[in-house]
């Protein structure tokens, strides 16, 4: 058995509503193990004999299935998960700042997203690449209207990015 974390995109945040108790009763209807939901904003952890890509599109259909959205998800085992957080090339616990990590799936998007480390005024944010991710810390009270939160806010990074934030992610470790 392989433990997995499946991020859900865009939950409990810009209209889809979840109760993770639901969420956590379609993960237990797939036929995953050990299910547990961590915080509100869309991590489930399970166990499964399967691989990441044969979950994940199982996954999307049941969450669109039972709550009639489309559904985007990341699935990662644990020992990944765990490599992203001890990669974190920035301070993570630098004061007055959000560390904050975003898992993308097309290398293209990605890429396009990496165009901005440069542009960024690293005074108020800044972004470097990671294996599978781009690591990402801007200063607080800047998240959602920083320069690089409204690119990634675009429509077209929606199926294939999400965010966490590196505190949460370390609670999914442990």
């Amino acid at each position: 058995m392989t433990r997995y974390a499946a991020l859900l995109r865009g939950v409990n945040v810009g209209g889809i509503n979840l109760k993770m108790v639901e969420v956590a009763a379609v993960f237990t209807g797939l036929g995953l193990e050990n299910v547990k939901t961590v915080l509100a904003s869309g991590n489930v952890l399970f166990d499964s004999l399967d691989s990441a890509a044969t979950l994940k599109p199982r996954i999307e259909a049941a969450l669109g299935e039972r709550f009639g959205y489309e559904a985007w998800v990341h699935v990662l085992d644990m020992e990944t998960i765990g490599r992203i957080i001890e990669a974190f090339p920035f301070e993570a616990e630098r004061e007055g700042w959000h560390p904050y990590v975003i898992f993308t799936l097309d290398p293209a998007r990605a890429a396009e997203l990496l165009e901005w480390q440069d542009k960024l005024d690293a005074q108020f944010e800044s972004i470097r690449p990671g294996d599978g991710v781009i690591y990402w810390t801007v200063e607080r009270g800047n998240t959602l209207g920083s320069v690089f939160a409204k690119e990634t806010a675009r429509a077209k990074h929606k199926a294939t990015t999400t965010t966490r934030n590196l505190r949460t992610l370390q609670k999914l470790v442990r």
